[in-house]
């Protein structure tokens, strides 16, 4: 019977240990407990987590969003900051890209003339009366008056609860899924679905259980969540720089 030598033993004891050294992403590996360090929000059931974001993004003061939403309206690329009692920011279209700068009631759009003389239902050229009035509302803010159709549509891109209220709930059952890192906060993700076709959301383990990340159900978009809870500045742009065409927008 061959007798091993204290160094052989050795050696066999250090390579699984080296092994376990080297595992840094796997938290599980070699036992070590994943929910350390954590906000323990991992622990929790999948319904438990959703709420728990649900929870956290209701009680924040403020978010940024940004990232791209598929509708059968088109696609929209959003860069929005939110707080209550306004929002500031820019959407982009196939066509163009505006900016929209809410404080309490008052919404103001700003565009480029290409913005202002582009009708996707026109079924004409735009004549030089229509161009004339496009340069004029070039890069300037143009109060939207809240009587307008289009009011309620663009304050839908500025108002934080209904924001949230559209991207953080999932749909179908609510399934558990992997961990990961979101702005190198590690997250945990909860699916709509097993496939996700309900959408799967990203919950930070570290600090507040806030929604990190949105991704819906179909490829229809991924939205960022993030500087939640930081405040930021909304001023009203300066009288020079504002147009005011009372009870509706120009049509151009």
């Amino acid at each position: 019977m061959a007798v091993r030598t204290p160094s052989s033993r050795i050696r066999r004891a250090v390579v699984p240990l080296a092994l376990c050294a080297g595992l840094t992403a796997g938290l599980t590996a070699c036992g070590a407990d994943p929910d350390e360090g954590t906000n323990g929000v991992g622990k929790l059931s999948a319904p438990e987590i959703e709420q728990k974001a649900q929870s956290a993004a209701d009680a924040a003061k403020a978010v940024r969003l940004s990232g791209t939403l598929v509708s059968k309206g088109g696609t929209f690329k959003l860069n929005m900051r939110l707080k209550q009692d306004g929002a500031a920011g820019s959407v982009t279209t196939k066509n163009s890209t505006f900016e929209l700068l809410r404080i309490g009631d008052a919404l103001y759009l700003k565009a480029d003339a290409d913005f202002w003389a582009h009708d996707d239902k026109a079924t004409r050229e735009p004549t030089e009366a229509d161009t004339e009035a496009a340069d004029k509302l070039d890069d300037m803010y143009v109060k939207v008056p809240q009587g307008d159709p289009s009011y309620k549509q663009f304050r839908g891109f500025t108002d934080m609860d209904v924001l949230l209220a559209g991207l953080i709930g999932l749909h179908g059952e609510k399934v558990k899924g992997d961990r990961d890192q979101i702005g190198g906060v590690r997250t945990i993700k909860v699916k709509g679905g097993a496939e996700g076709e309900g959408g799967t959301l990203d919950v930070a383990l570290e600090g507040s259980p806030y929604p990190l990340q949105f991704a819906r159900g179909g490829g229809a978009g991924v939205v960022v969540l993030s500087e939640w809870n930081k405040d930021f500045p909304l001023a009203e742009p300066s009288k020079d720089q504002t147009l005011d065409y009372g009870k509706q927008l120009p049509r151009t």
